[in-house]
């Protein structure tokens, strides 16, 4: 048995040392809905041409991004990838361990994360950022958790303008370290809930700008409102190019800012993998989770790079770690650094000027076909399709048949807000007048005007 290397008694072994008495208590906390009991229906075994031919049919199924006028957005956002960044990360300099171990013989992967680092810090406004989380969500779980370790605190308050996904990771993490979250209903304009909701127990407040329904909010009143009660602000931002054009985190005041960086350098790919972003205050950089490269001299007084803090559980003891997260995005890392290396700050405020832009003219061809409810906005904008129409999912679904990727139904993204009549559309420099055109007519025709 090769590929099966234990023995029943091996298993029964395991099993007893730590305490469980069978396979199955070990997934005691999946629901039993979610186990499959019997093999999936699948041929047991074919030869390497017959799977190429079967995945590549799947694979065919699939619609690229590219092949039509594409307003999705909603956390994930298609934005064009020069040729060079692709060259530049095979480069030799590069090809080293996934994740530095022996971080001293890594010179190549570290000097890319001490440039991510600066970047990230400039991005946000904040004194200092981490060599990257996994993808934006969980870096918004692990700056709640962080919340609570500064401020002893076991209360986080959720915005209801924050991305219902990255709520829901929250929740899920934040329930095994025993904190109390309040995720408050889904809003275009969470601002006066939000303070409103701040006490003495809030260890944080999270919000999102742009938030998910698109609305660009100042939060300066937010963080004044959770300093005064000794809480920490924590801002969100799921479209990195809008740090191009608008108020960074750490000018409005936030302790802590967390992204999605997937937008500089990393295509959609299917959803993943993707790059969280993190920066903090200097004075919490000891409670800041993941690794942070630091600059330095050796022996013989030449510059390198070296692992600066390493706050992960396999560098430190378990009890001490601030994190759990075992590697950082690093080949998604040093894509973004190299695109946005090639753009500069001037070239990133052009490609956030054209977002907007775009996205200006798409609520101006859509404001007499639908209800446009987004009234600050950056690259993304919320819509009320009639109720003749039926709700949004079925308007998105009509438009496949036009060649047009109407964006995102809210209700994809939370199920139960009883927004069913709610899209989400987002336009990037890869829009056209064209795309725009297209999805206004073909709105229209469905919606008999």
């Amino acid at each position: 048995m090769r590929y099966l290397p234990l023995t029943p008694d091996d298993r029964a072994q395991m099993l007893g040392v730590i305490g469980a008495p069978d396979i199955d208590a070990l997934f005691a906390d999946v629901p039993a809905a979610a186990r499959k009991r019997e093999l999936f229906d699948l041929p047991r075994r074919a030869g390497e041409l017959e799977v190429e031919r079967e995945l590549g049919l799947l694979a065919a199924r699939n619609r690229p991004a590219g092949s039509g006028p594409f307003f999705c957005g909603a956390g994930a956002y298609r934005h064009h990838v020069p040729a060079t960044v692709d060259h530049i990360i095979q480069r030799s300099e590069f090809l080293t361990s996934y994740t530095p171990y022996q971080p001293e013989i890594a010179q190549g992967t570290l000097q890319v994360l001490f440039e991510f680092q600066t970047q990230v810090a400039a991005l946000t406004g904040m004194d200092v950022a981490n060599a990257s989380m996994y993808d934006g969500s969980t870096a918004c779980a692990e700056a709640v958790m962080m919340s609570q370790r500064v401020t002893r605190r076991e209360k986080a308050i959720l915005s209801g303008g924050l991305h219902p996904h990255y709520a829901a990771v929250t929740q899920t993490i934040a329930h095994a370290e025993g904190m109390h979250i309040v995720r408050q209903a889904a809003a275009l304009d969470a601002e006066a809930a939000v303070i409103a909701a701040i006490d003495a127990e809030t260890a944080c407040v999270v919000v999102q700008t742009p938030n998910v329904f698109g609305v660009v909010t100042d939060v300066t009143r937010i963080a004044e409102a959770a300093h005064a009660a000794g809480a920490l602000l924590i801002v969100v931002t799921t479209e990195a190019v809008s740090f191009g054009l608008l108020k960074s985190p750490g000018e409005m005041g936030a302790d802590i800012a967390v992204a999605e960086g997937q937008s500089i350098g990393n295509a959609l790919n299917y959803g993943g993998p993707y790059i969280g972003l993190f920066a903090c205050r200097e004075k919490l950089v000891r409670q800041m989770p993941g690794r942070l490269c630091g600059e330095t001299i050796d022996a013989q007084g030449r510059r390198g790079y070296v692992l600066t803090l390493s706050t992960r559980e396999q560098h430190i003891r378990r009890e001490k770690a601030t994190s759990n997260i075992c590697t950082n995005s690093g080949l998604c890392a040093l894509a973004f650094t190299i695109h946005l290396s090639l753009l500069g700050e001037v070239g990133l405020r052009q490609m956030a000027a054209l977002n907007h832009s775009r996205a200006r003219e798409l609520a101006a061809a859509l404001g007499g076909v639908v209800e446009v409810l987004t009234p600050r906005f950056f690259n993304e904008i919320a819509v009320r399709v009639p109720k003749r129409a039926g709700d949004a999912s079925s308007v998105v679904e009509a438009l496949l048949t036009d060649g047009i990727v109407a964006g995102v139904p809210y209700s994809r993204l939370d199920p139960h807000a009883g927004l069913d009549d709610i899209l989400l559309l987002a336009c990037t420099e890869t829009t056209t007048s064209e795309d725009i055109a297209a999805l206004s007519a073909a709105l229209k025709r469905r919606l008999g005007q």
